[in-house]
């Protein structure tokens, strides 16, 4: 026996009417009888598609302003009722009840609404009742019935009935399928606006939801399985960015260019952040991009070799040739004028993202982390230390320079996987250290790093002499700011905290230091 169902009644309804009148002409033209209600029946009529109100096909008016129009038994029981049994069908001939063959419903769009900051009530009247229900029912039946949720979907089920003269039972499966996942989705951003409302950062039940944006070769590594998916918030950054050129995307490049992207945007004037295994391996500020560019690269160009270039402003010319002068992976930016990407197409592999804008990186939100069992949910890191929020504990202040490059590290630090150690000097960093067991080796790294770029770029000291240090907390013992302090830094910024402080303030004032306390720490793990 055939799996094949032929559409003899359709139920349309849809928000989005991408594709709505084709669609309608199509079954039209094929004698189904198209069922609909309110603006799509306008739309269809209007392109002069046949259709009958679903009052007039069940019996029963529209009432409460709309809001009771396909709630009701003619409406469910045709999507609810099984063809293969008798008794089903019995029951329907008896009620009146005629089979509907597909539907095709696309939600209000509550999610749009909730981003345009409308009001509660604005927000409450875009809560779906009806379509949820119907495309569950339709979804439930899908031995009998299409469910069409997608604009996508119409022009997809259109081809397989002109070619099958019906639905396949794998095409509803999958159908059905993506039905439950839209509504869950769409539950899930009704819930996450009432705890919202609510105050509730964390509800008692919190559901996560995406839109797959793309399939990824693999993973982390070639073993592992990995997709790309989008939480409709639209930040500024990878999910909003236009690919312009160069390769597919990998799991790690977005993983990476995400870091980079993020970090950048914590600077008001010009900048370039080059990552590397999601590391910032060389942050500078400047007047403009090219020499942002050549200081951050002097920082470790050993590791900015293969890394992610992110940038806060336009992309320029200059600052395209001075990074295709070395083998970048993936180039992200807010934007890149006519020029920047005439050199950037030299470079066919090179991935040039535009995002459009920056993110805001005092906005709140969440962010996730699975575990075993489950997954844990914490505020982002929105924190940004002002200079009037720092307090000086050592006997000697910080100059000026000083105190600008300080709060500079500090900024650069909250991006480094902890233990974290930034030197800076002049708004760009000269030294990092990431991801140690301990703030001693992380100081270390930092040090012998720095003497290796100063190296590379024939200076004769290293370039942590006459630099400031920031930790990203603090210095549990004096050992890790004696390390620093060996290393040349003058100043030193760090969250404290620590029952050990007075130690710690004690060694700075030997060593002739200036210290500053933020009461704020980043740990990034």
């Amino acid at each position: 026996m055939s799996d094949i169902v032929p559409i003899r009644r359709a139920l349309i309804s849809v928000s989005d009417k991408t594709g709505l009148v084709e669609f309608g002409r199509f079954l039209a033209a094929r004698g189904v009888e198209i069922l609909s209600t309110g603006g799509t029946a306008r739309a269809l009529r209007e392109a002069g598609v046949a259709v009958k109100d679903v009052s007039e096909h069940t019996g029963f008016p529209e009432i409460l302003d709309g809001r009771v129009k396909t709630l009701v038994p003619g409406v469910h029981g045709g999507l609810l009722g099984r063809r293969d049994l008798p008794d089903h069908v019995a029951q329907m001939q008896a009620h009146g009840i005629a089979p509907i063959d597909l539907v095709a419903v696309n939600l209000y769009p509550f999610e749009a609404t909730v981003a345009q900051d409308a009001s509660v009530d604005a927000c409450i009247e875009t809560i779906d009742i009806g379509g949820p229900a119907m495309i569950r029912s339709a979804a439930k039946n899908h031995a009998h019935v299409a469910v069409l949720t997608e604009p996508a979907h119409l022009a997809e089920v259109e081809a397989e009935i002109a070619e099958q003269g019906g639905t396949t039972l794998a095409t509803r499966r999958r159908l059905a399928a993506a039905a439950y996942a839209r509504t869950a989705a769409y539950d899930a951003a009704i819930g996450a606006w009432f705890a919202q409302q609510r105050g509730e950062t964390f509800p008692p039940r919190l559901a996560l939801a995406g839109v797959l944006r793309q399939t990824l070769r693999y993973g982390e590594n070639p073993h592992q399985a990995a997709g790309f998916y989008v939480d409709g918030t639209d930040r500024p950054g990878i999910a909003t960015a236009r690919q312009v050129q160069g390769k597919e995307l990998s799991y790690n490049n977005l993983n990476d260019t995400d870091a980079a992207f993020e970090c950048v945007a914590e600077f008001e004037r010009p900048a370039i952040v080059i990552v590397k295994h999601a590391n910032p391996c060389g942050v500078a500020v400047a007047d403009d991009l090219a020499a942002a560019w050549d200081a951050a690269l002097r920082c470790d160009p050993v590791s900015a070799f293969g890394g992610i270039v992110a940038a806060n402003r336009v992309l320029d010319a200059a600052a395209a040739e001075r990074i295709t002068a070395i083998f970048t992976e993936v180039v992200v930016a807010p934007d890149a004028d006519e020029a920047a990407k005439a050199v950037f197409a030299r470079k066919k592999n090179l991935r040039l993202l535009l995002t459009g804008s920056l993110p805001d990186p005092a906005a709140p939100g969440l962010t996730f982390r699975s575990v075993a069992g489950g997954f844990l949910a914490q505020s982002r890191d929105a924190g940004r230390v002002a200079e009037a929020a720092l307090k000086v504990v050592t006997q000697r202040a910080p100059s000026a320079q000083e105190m600008a490059d300080l709060l500079f590290a500090f900024r650069v630090c909250k991006h480094v996987k902890s233990n974290a150690i930034v030197y800076a000097r002049g708004l760009a960093t000269v030294g990092i250290g990431a991801g140690q067991m301990n703030r001693v080796e992380s100081s270390r790294i930092a040090a012998w790093k720095s003497a290796d770029a100063a190296r590379a770029a024939g200076l004769d000291r290293p370039l942590a002499e006459g630099s400031v240090v920031a930790s990203d907390a603090f210095f549990p013992f004096a050992d890790g700011l004696e390390t620093a302090a060996a290393a040349g830094a003058t100043a030193v910024i760090q969250p404290g905290g620590s029952m050990r402080d007075a130690e710690v303030v004690a060694a700075a004032d030997r060593a002739g230091l200036a210290m500053v306390f933020t009461g704020m720490r980043h740990f990034r793990h």
